[in-house]
């Protein structure tokens, strides 16, 4: 039987210019060309060999200042309540958040990496390489975003702590 938690360790921190949530781009194409960095423990550091031949890699991180789960919210990107899985919020169940960025470069133990939605010290559980033939399904639906989103790119503060 699986077990209903799970445990997880900060392999590293993301360090960005954004320091609060107001403000911040809402997902990674509203950050295009926000440079930062990507700390990862020495511990781990080895995992990143072969990584620097990926334009693009995913950066799986606790959302450790969101807010208190809500099932239903009302998305940066509309004016109507959703359900929060047909969401990117990141009041959720499980605070996880997923951003594919660009890599520039491997320097040692750091990543410099661009096109940033995260706020500065997230800590980083895992990197996974983009791969296009994988990751890319151009012309998928897109649910209620089809109906025309609101246009907002940048975050207020309705889902952080304070």
């Amino acid at each position: 039987m699986a077990p209903e938690t799970f445990t997880f360790r900060r392999i590293g921190t993301i360090h960005t210019p954004f320091r609060e949530a107001a403000g911040t781009p809402i997902q990674p194409v509203f950050g295009a060309g926000v440079e930062g960095e990507v700390e990862v423990d020495a511990a781990v550091a080895a995992g990143l060999d072969d990584l620097d031949g990926f334009e693009r890699i995913w950066l799986v991180y606790a959302l450790d200042r969101a807010g208190p789960c809500s099932l239903t919210v009302v998305p940066y990107r509309d004016v109507v309540a959703h359900g929060v899985f047909a969401t990117r919020a990141p009041s959720r169940p499980n605070a996880i958040g997923l951003s594919v960025v660009r890599l520039i470069a491997r320097e040692g133990a750091r990543l410099r990496v661009a096109d940033l939605d995260v706020l500065d010290g997230t800590p980083l559980l895992d990197i996974k390489p983009y791969v296009p033939a994988f990751d890319a399904f151009p012309g998928a639906r897109d649910g209620w975003l089809a109906a025309g989103a609101s246009g907002r790119g940048r975050a207020d503060d309705r889902f952080h702590r304070g």
